[in-house]
Parts: structure tokens; sequence; C-alpha cells
């Protein structure tokens, strides 16, 4: 792929997000108790970012990091051949990942499953927890809506909380393999000036707190806060 890092990418979301820097301050704004469109904001600008950064770690010249993880690589078919290919990775406690360059599935066979969209961040939700057919494009999901109840839409708190934290355990171990350079180095492509943009060192503590949002249900739309 550059995989992750380009697919449908409408120009690195620059017509979503304004260009700026961001900080993680910026996630100490939200109001208490309150769905925070802001957030989700940030949110979306920086799975945006971490899905870029997911395709330069596809292309290090010292192998794939995807790969080296463990992800079990998909290449699309002859009548796709225009698809990144699909990463996807089994979880312990029957959960696992799939990554796509329009977003990401999260399934956990006690709740379900959720796709969160590459240029947003409004998760959607499924009963199913294993993707049936390969996903090539968003078409290829299972049915997915909105948390509609206050069960599910504590489902979708536990999915998104479980894929959070493998995305800072992931970021945590590129750390340690590539070392601290890394990160900030395949980020300056990105910093282009014209879309959102997290210093590296930013990322973990980012994820961290958006974590800590989504368990309070402020980073669903207020409509669908339990």
């Amino acid at each position: 792929m550059g995989e992750l890092a380009g697919a449908n990418s409408k120009e690195g979301a620059e017509s979503m997000q304004d260009s700026c820097v961001a900080t993680i301050d910026q996630l100490s704004l939200c109001p208490e108790r309150e769905s925070c469109e802001q957030a989700r904001t940030f949110a979306a600008g920086l799975l945006n970012q971490q899905l870029w950064c997911w395709g330069q770690d596809i292309k290090h010249p010292k192998g794939n990091l995807l790969l080296e993880f463990g992800f079990q690589r998909t290449s699309p078919p002859d009548e796709q051949k225009n698809c990144a290919s699909m990463y996807r990775l089994e979880l312990p406690c029957d959960q696992r990942i799939v990554l796509r360059g329009f977003g990401v599935f999260f399934g956990d066979d006690r709740h379900g499953g959720i796709f969160v969209e590459r240029f947003g961040f409004s998760p959607q939700l499924t009963s199913q927890s294993t993707l049936d057919t390969d996903a090539w494009s968003c078409e290829d999901l299972p049915p997915m809506k909105p948390p509609g109840n206050e069960k599910q839409a504590i489902a979708c708190r536990l999915l998104m909380l479980s894929l959070i934290e493998w995305i800072v355990d992931y970021e945590r171990y590129v750390r340690q393999r590539r070392g601290p350079a890394y990160r900030p180095a395949s980020l300056r492509q990105w910093n282009n000036g014209k879309r959102f943009y997290l210093p590296a060192e930013q990322m973990m503590p980012a994820w961290r707190k958006i974590s800590l949002l989504s368990a309070s249900g402020r980073l669903l739309p207020a409509e669908h806060v339990a």
C-alpha cells in the first residue's frame, strides 16, 4: 500500500480538517459531562494521521512493521487491483483488528464490532465481531449503524476503549523497535502545513486522553450518549 497512508486520502482530509499544528491541550477544552464535537474533530484528525503512520510503517526500509507485529496481509483480487492490501490481526481474548485505508474495524466476540471511518470519528456498530468477507470498500462491510440504545452505546464504548488501548500498545512497540526518532521522522512528509498535525511525542498521550473521553461517552454524538 502506501496503502494505508494515502488510500482515499481526499488530499489527506484537508477539506475536512482545519490546517493546523494541534496540541493535546485542545482536548482539555471539552465541557464536562457533555458530548464534545471539538474532541471528535481532534480524534478524526489523529486517526487520519495514525493511518498515515501505519502506511509509513509498511514501507520501512528494514521491513514491514505491521507484518513484524503479527498482521496478516491480503492482497486485493484482480477485480479490485486498485485497492490497497488488507491487514488483519487476531488478538487475545477473541478480539481482532482490520486496517484499511478508509478506516479501522475492531471486533470483540463479547460485544460485536465497530468501524471507525478515516475522515470522521462517529463509530458505527455491528453485531458481527468478524468480517465475513474481505472489506475492499465500505460497501463490503456488514450492516453498520450508530448505537441506538444504552446497551449498544456501552458496547460501542467498550470496543472503542479496546481499539485505543491497542493503538497505544502498537505505538509503544514501534518506539521500542525503531527508536524514539522514528515516528517524528515518519511524520515529516505528513506535516505539510495544510492539514491536522500532532507532534509524534503527543500521539500516545492524546490517544490516552481520547480513551478517557470515550469511556465517559463524550466522543459519541449527543443523541447516542447513554
